[in-house]
């Protein structure tokens, strides 16, 4: 069994993450769409977190994980929640689908 990486909590993505409030926000964009585009939170995070490939999760899995995480990350662009908090909660999501793909099946 291959350990999991640790992952960091980035420094938050402040100029990003305004362009991405106005696009949800503002120009009434599908935030699951933003989240995937080319300059979205996923490939963002992707570009960080790359050694995530060496345990088998690849980008689109991390994409997986991050849309069905926008609840959270709503509120951290709406100013609800601070970046550690929806950051570290994804990374939890993410070492616990790591854990869970390591058990044996039966």
């Amino acid at each position: 069994m291959t350990a999991a990486p640790v992952l960091h909590v980035p420094d938050e993505p402040l100029l990003r993450a305004d362009a991405w409030r106005v696009e949800v926000v503002d120009q009434g964009r599908d935030l699951a769409a933003v989240l995937r585009g080319p300059d979205g939170l996923v490939p963002w995070l992707w570009s960080r977190w790359r050694s995530l490939a060496s345990v088998g999760l690849s980008e689109k899995d991390l994409e997986r994980i991050v849309v069905d995480y926008r609840r959270e990350v709503w509120l951290w662009l709406a100013g609800e929640r601070t970046w550690a908090h929806c950051c570290s909660g994804l990374i939890g999501r993410i070492n616990r689908r790591l854990v869970s793909s390591d058990q044996p099946e039966g």
